[in-house]
């Protein structure tokens, strides 16, 4: 007897001829169904979608009236946000398919698939109503857009802000007239959203990625927030495919000052990057910028040549500019950027009919005062940020006889950053008084202690001390980045007494909510943070194989104090005959970093300890984090 399909395996023959037995005694039932079929299904699957979505936002939206009415208690009603929240975070973790960054591959495939997204969201069309400003650019992109944003609320315009990254929340990214948006309009415009896009995706369409999806999610709460006047949008990466790139038409586009970083993705060179930044001009929309580089400023103007659009280059301001009034955000850089952000204003001030209100303004003479208030006004968490660490204790005794903890946050991760890093961090931190108006933005953790002599700190009895707390990703080159803090900061005469390398809390493939469980977990791979430590020390002592600290951790009960931190000199060798070092070392939890230098002070009266927070973005929100637990 002939065996029907023999290539075929036993299991899979069966079940063909059970098909086949199937089909030929009850063909209606069994036969593949015919392209009508198929749209019935799947339009039945989106209805059924759409009454989950609706029914899902009810709900929110009753759990919400309860609240107001008063049937829930607050901390019912936090209880069932804060689910909610974890749960969207959860969401937006799933986006992330890969955990790292990619090569940027992809990018023209996924800058088409907006687009769809878009039509589906159904917002192309109404896109066009923001009236934006699009700012892209190596450094300085996020700052320009914080100024812009103040000074055009100071203008008595509502506002919508759009940056990246977050540091502890998601919600940073999202700011309406100044303010972070709330969780529960943030949840509203997520789930909404989400299902949205989840309904119509298909294979050729899956759900975005996740900047893409928080692009669009921008978009979105803009649009659904009737109140917005002006829209600003910070680039994500490059400019030509970025997602913020959809906007067809902004009032008025900006290019920061421009250096090598992600290089990977957008070149080798700066007229590589410049290209890709220059992506942002649009026909017939002013273009701006700083004063670049030649070999930038040609392919900036190259570009805007080709689309026939004016490429002014904005002046840095002076003090004379702004008449006595200190910029919010701190360094001699920001100059340059808060120059950006006033022409931005200007132009889109004129070409959307509102710089009819500043017609009697002598602009040569000075900024308008709503311009003032605004540069004045900027506040951008993580660069240039002090935060004074007051100590928790039960006894106050203990409290007013510990040292002082002093952190100096900035998320410097690129060679030019990681130098106006360095020269601010030494002009801060000579400095005694911290004025925030001067040296940055301040923020005290219950800081009660006695100021002396007009706000100044007395530390005449005190020993203090430089810390580096570094880490950064393993894209960036630390042999570019060190030198420059090193060499900055010693022509400055600032040395560091101790170099703590250790691995951030936050993770490029999970996104937290700013409530998120910490945890201590100290047995990460910390194989780069000893890379680090390695260059650090050849670099400071220009030797090529010495012995690193082994890793803290909180077994061997280790203490910064006991690794030489109140030494005499900063960079004295403990046993130059085993060139072994101890003024460097990996430690592998932040909150265990945090938890020794608490002790030090605690254990050291007259001890002050300077920290600098910096090399990623990523380390400078998880200690945030902390700090403000």
């Amino acid at each position: 007897m002939e065996i029907p399909h023999p290539h075929l395996s036993p299991r899979t023959r069966q079940n063909h001829l059970l098909r086949s037995h199937r089909l030929r005694f009850h063909p209606s039932r069994y036969a593949a169904p015919d392209p009508e079929s198929k749209q019935k299904a799947a339009a039945l699957r989106g209805e059924f979608h759409r009454r989950r979505i609706q029914e899902r936002t009810n709900i929110v939206l009753q759990y919400l009236e309860m609240g107001t009415n008063g049937l829930l208690h607050s901390q019912q009603q936090d209880l069932v946000l804060s689910s909610a929240y974890e749960a969207a975070m959860e969401a937006l973790s799933s986006l992330i398919t890969q955990r790292k960054r990619g090569n940027g591959s992809k990018r023209t495939e996924k800058f088409d698939q907006m687009f769809r997204y878009l039509q589906a969201l159904g917002l192309e069309q109404r896109l066009a109503g923001l009236k934006i400003i699009h700012v892209a650019g190596t450094k300085g992109k996020g700052s320009t857009c914080t100024f812009s944003e103040a000074i055009l609320r100071e203008c008595g315009l509502q506002t919508g802000l759009f940056t990246s990254p977050h540091l502890m929340d998601v919600r940073e990214r999202y700011r309406i007239n100044g303010s972070d948006i709330s969780r529960e309009k943030f949840l509203l415009h997520f789930w909404e959203c989400w299902h949205q896009l989840k309904v119509k995706s298909v294979k050729d369409l899956p759900m975005p990625s996740l900047f893409q999806f928080l692009t669009l999610l921008a978009f979105k709460i803009f649009l659904s927030e009737k109140v917005v006047d002006v829209a600003i949008l910070e680039v994500g990466l490059g400019g030509r495919f970025d997602s913020t790139n959809v906007v067809k038409e902004p009032v008025v586009t900006g290019i920061t000052s421009l250096g090598m970083d992600h290089m990977e993705i957008l070149g080798d060179t700066i007229e590589k990057i410049a290209f890709e930044k220059a992506g942002i001009f649009k026909p017939h929309v002013p273009a701006f910028t700083v004063p670049q580089s030649s070999e930038a400023m040609s392919v900036l103007h190259d570009r805007a040549s080709k689309l026939m659009i004016p490429l002014d280059v904005a002046p840095p301001l002076s003090s004379k500019t702004l008449n006595g009034v200190h910029l919010g955000l701190a360094g001699d850089h920001q100059f340059t950027n808060a120059g950006l952000a006033v022409a931005l204003c200007r132009c889109w001030l004129k070409r959307t009919g509102h710089l009819s209100s500043f017609l009697n303004e002598n602009w040569d003479a000075g900024l308008p005062e709503p311009f003032l208030r605004g540069l004045s006004a900027a506040r951008l968490s993580g660069r240039a940020q002090i935060f004074h660490d007051e100590l928790d204790s039960e006894e106050p005794e203990i409290n007013s006889s510990s040292g002082d903890l002093i952190f100096y946050l900035d998320g410097a991760h690129s060679p030019e950053s990681m130098e106006v890093c360095a020269k601010w961090f030494s002009n801060v931190a000579s400095d005694v008084r911290h004025s925030s108006h001067e040296n940055g933005h301040i923020e005290r953790n219950n800081f009660q202690k006695n100021l002396t002599n007009e706000n100044c700190y007395n530390v005449a009895d005190k020993v203090s001390r430089k810390i580096l707390l570094f880490n950064c990703m393993e894209v960036r080159d630390p042999h570019l980045l060190f030198p420059q803090l090193i060499n900055t900061c010693a022509s400055k005469g600032v040395h560091f007494s101790k170099a703590l390398f250790v691995p951030s809390m936050s993770t490029y493939h999970k996104v937290d909510s700013g409530a998120s469980t910490i945890s201590s977990d100290i047995s990460q791979d910390v194989s780069w943070q000893y890379n680090l430590q390695r260059i650090w020390e050849k670099l400071i002592y220009g030797k090529r194989d010495a012995t690193v600290d082994s890793c803290l951790n909180s077994e061997n009960s280790a203490s910064l104090s006991s690794l030489g931190l109140l030494s005499g000199d900063p960079y004295k060798k403990s046993d130059p005959a085993n060139q072994k070092f101890t003024n460097s070392a990996v430690i592998p939890s932040l909150p265990l970093t945090l938890k020794l230098l608490r002790d030090c002070v605690r254990e050291n009266p007259t001890l002050q300890l300077q920290v600098l927070v910096t090399g990623s973005l990523h380390l400078v929100g998880d200690v945030l984090r902390l700090l403000k637990r």
